[in-house]
């Protein structure tokens, strides 16, 4: 419980390249070992596969570059859930910090530690997903699940120590994946098979359904929509957490310049790996090896042609840092989210206080429980594919949220503005529209439990709205 030396406000103690690299850490989890092979699935061909790439780091990167303004402007900790409470109201912002506790950033976690223990299998057999040690009906408990927990316990544990150990956990994996990466691509160029790249790009722009089983299906053109916005779906999710630092704005060193930098240099570093990274999928394996890779893990298939027997160990490996980095980003940011609602009376009052260490102690621990729930549920695979649509939506208000402000606020201090305005924000809320109508049309099983998850938060809102009413009144009273 917090005494009253408690301090009551966070310490500045990030970094241009702290920040840089909790957005490129929590950007790059388990998604581009994995991904591609249902996105080859939906489109069927490289051209299509490169496309959907190219398309999603384009967004990411014009959103980025269009939150910079919204960074600049309120630098404290809390993002987005800051912009929306400004642009729009405190029910807004409410729905998306209760997405974002519900699932959004504890899906991400529980699917994050999973991945992790999923591959931590490869070097030790018993960790597998497969090894189950509790069954009850329809309830299954595997050791990989544990494992998950564990690594979330682990990390949040550390964290509530802190902003430095988790700042130097976050830069020393995210450094050491990065270079990782870049060195598996190199090796990949060095593999790769010039009958396999010729066969994979002689028609790169043939759309169409590719089966496991290698049957072909014709796509119409709405089906074709339909296809690549389904394709989307998982490079959304692997590329997604590009806001993170906004979440921490209060801790960096100089938020009004370091956030909106921070978010671009880490998209352009991501976006480049996974563009670069599919390249070389396409260079070592036929599409058909791509879109049957065993669990969908192409990046295990396409290591044991660039390393041989040994690249299953590398991959693994790697994966292991990537996701361990991963997750400690997600945790440390998602936090701040929590302690900024609660400030506003709208979260667990004990959320909005920081303990000895100037972090939010309460906030951390409730994400880990959450987490480990969704982890537990063995649902957070399916969480997270019907929430991209959610994602998307609020990030398409946030930006629609620049042209508010600009109208009412139109004096307002702004340092950074965003790039390419009113251009480059109005196409990413073209593009990410047109991305949602099509999920509502093609897929929408996607859409209807994720926008379930997000409508369930009106009514606490208004619960927690006429409890502090009258908590108001007692304290009035009194």
């Amino acid at each position: 419980m917090t005494n009253d030396s408690s301090p009551s406000k966070m310490k500045h103690e990030l970094s241009l390249l702290d920040g840089t690299m909790l957005v490129s850490g929590s950007m790059i989890g388990s998604g581009i070992f994995i991904v591609s092979a249902d996105i080859i699935r939906n489109v069927g061909s490289s051209g299509w596969l490169i496309a959907v790439w190219l398309i999603t780091g384009f967004m990411t990167l014009t959103a980025a570059l269009s939150y910079g303004e919204l960074s600049a402007m309120f630098p404290r900790a809390g993002g987005q859930y800051v912009y929306l409470k400004e642009a729009y109201n405190k029910l807004i912002a409410f729905l998306y910090g209760w997405s974002f506790f519900a699932v959004i950033q504890t899906g991400t976690i529980a699917a994050v530690g999973v991945a992790f223990s999923k591959f931590a299998a490869y070097l030790w057999k018993p960790l597998s997903e497969d090894n189950i040690i509790f069954q009850a009906g329809f309830v299954k408990i595997s050791v990989a699940q544990l494992v998950s927990i564990v690594l979330i316990f682990l990390l949040t544990y550390i964290n509530t120590k802190g902003v430095k150990g988790g700042k130097l956990i976050q830069t020393t994996f995210t450094l050491t994946k990065l270079l990782s990466l870049f060195g598996l691509i190199a090796f990949g160029f060095l593999a790769f098979k010039g009958d396999i790249w010729r066969a994979n790009w002689a028609s790169p722009w043939g759309l169409h359904n590719l089966a496991k089983d290698g049957s072909v299906t014709q796509l119409g053109m709405g089906a074709a929509l339909g296809a690549i916005a389904a394709a989307m779906v998982g490079s959304i999710f692997s590329s997604d957490s590009w806001n993170s630092v906004t979440f921490v704005a209060g801790e960096m060193k100089n938020p009004k310049r370091d956030v909106a930098l921070s978010m671009m240099f880490g998209t352009i570093i991501v976006t480049v790996i996974y563009i670069l990274a599919n390249v070389v999928y396409t260079g070592v394996l036929s599409l058909q090896d791509i879109a049957s890779a065993d669990k969908d893990r192409v990046a295990v298939t396409a290591s044991h042609v660039i390393f041989g027997n040994i690249g299953t160990y590398i991959i693994a490996l790697m994966i292991m840092i990537s996701t361990f980095g991963c997750n400690n980003g997600l945790i440390l940011s998602g936090a701040r989210v929590y302690y900024t609602m609660a400030k506003d009376g709208l979260f667990f009052k004990r959320t909005g206080e920081l303990n000895k260490n100037s972090v939010p102690e309460f906030g951390l621990w409730i994400q880990a429980v959450v987490a480990s729930l969704l982890c537990l549920s063995g649902k957070y695979g399916d969480l997270l594919d019907m929430i991209s649509f959610v994602v998307v939506v609020f990030y398409v208000l946030t930006i629609i949220g620049i042209y508010i402000l600009r109208a009412k606020r139109p004096n307002a201090e702004r340092p950074y503005k965003a790039i390419g305005y009113p251009v480059l924000p109005a196409l990413y809320i073209i593009m990410g529209i047109a991305f949602c109508v099509l999920l509502c049309v093609y897929k929408s099983d996607y859409v209807k439990y994720g926008l379930g998850i997000v409508l369930i938060g009106i009514p606490i809102y208004y619960i927690s709205q006429r409890n502090a009413g009258n908590e108001d009144k007692t304290d009035l009273v009194s």
